[in-house]
């Protein structure tokens, strides 16, 4: 890849880049910093049927780049691509938003699915419809985050990852009395899950707040304990079948929205015209 991408976008222009694992992390080096394009989004395209393998997890996904030229001016029809909501699809709730919400950044699309899998325009809308298409060996995971909700999230800390998604991590690479080293200690749940797993742990945080937090969070589970969460996020909701679908009334149709020009092949510049004198 050369500067010849640069050259050919308009100001406001799009450039979506798909690659696999080995140079995925290169190649968003070299265009946010040599190339001076800005990363929307890291979209990651999960498929199924990735090829077997013995010594590492299966891969099962690509890696999809979103760039602009311009942070500040690009197009994102966002109307074009929503999608409906769970609040919507399973759970009838009047909050949800008439117009969808925009697509997650996993992107999930097989030729083969049961007639009650919700989907739009090819793409699956709830992975809890499909929940067999996320074996453990799979290297796309799916975990629900902590949401505010539930009973799992600490209140103290905003950014706290599932249990049983570092339970995988900490099965997978140590063994019992092994020590897992956690340099950023935020809600502690790198610990927690290392004591109930029968690991050692050392940790960092800077936070003395945070710190005191993490003590009382160790001081209430002992070794042996089961991860708070389910261990397969995909079978814990409803699935679209078995929820209640919130009913609306037609509604015209709403023009798309755009910030800038088209897409890339749109986006090719083009000479300015000469003014006449």
């Amino acid at each position: 890849m050369d500067r010849g991408v640069i050259r050919a976008l308009k100001p406001a222009g799009t450039f979506w880049l798909a690659i696999g694992d080995e140079y995925a992390a290169e190649l968003k080096v070299l265009c946010t910093r040599e190339l001076g394009l800005h990363c929307r989004s890291w979209v990651v395209w999960f498929y199924t049927f990735g090829v077997h393998c013995k010594q590492k997890f299966t891969r099962s996904h690509a890696h999809l780049f979103h760039f602009v030229k311009d942070p500040r001016k690009f197009t994102f029809n966002s109307l074009a691509i929503r999608v409906p909501s769970a609040r919507e699809l399973v759970y009838g709730d009047k909050r949800a938003d008439p117009d969808g919400r925009v697509p997650d950044d996993t992107w999930q699309m097989t030729p083969l699915l049961p007639p009650d899998v919700a989907t739009k325009d090819g793409f699956i809308l709830r992975p809890q419809d499909i929940p067999e298409r996320f074996p453990p060996n799979s290297d796309t995971w799916y975990f629900s985050r902590v949401a505010g909700t539930f009973a799992e999230r600490r209140g103290w800390h905003g950014c706290q990852m599932p249990e049983q998604l570092l339970g995988r991590i900490i099965r997978a690479c140590s063994n019992e009395g092994d020590i897992v080293l956690d340099p950023f200690g935020g809600s502690g749940t790198t610990f927690a899950v290392a004591k109930k797993l029968n690991r050692r742990f050392v940790g960092f945080e800077l936070s003395a707040e945070y710190a005191r937090k993490i003590e009382e969070r160790l001081a209430s589970i002992n070794s042996g304990d089961p991860l708070v969460g389910p261990e397969n996020a995909a079978l814990s909701a409803p699935r679209t079948k078995a929820g209640r679908r919130l009913e609306r009334k037609t509604r015209p149709a709403r023009p798309t929205v755009s910030l800038g020009p088209s897409l890339f092949g749109a986006n090719l510049a083009k000479p300015k015209p000469r003014s006449r004198k």
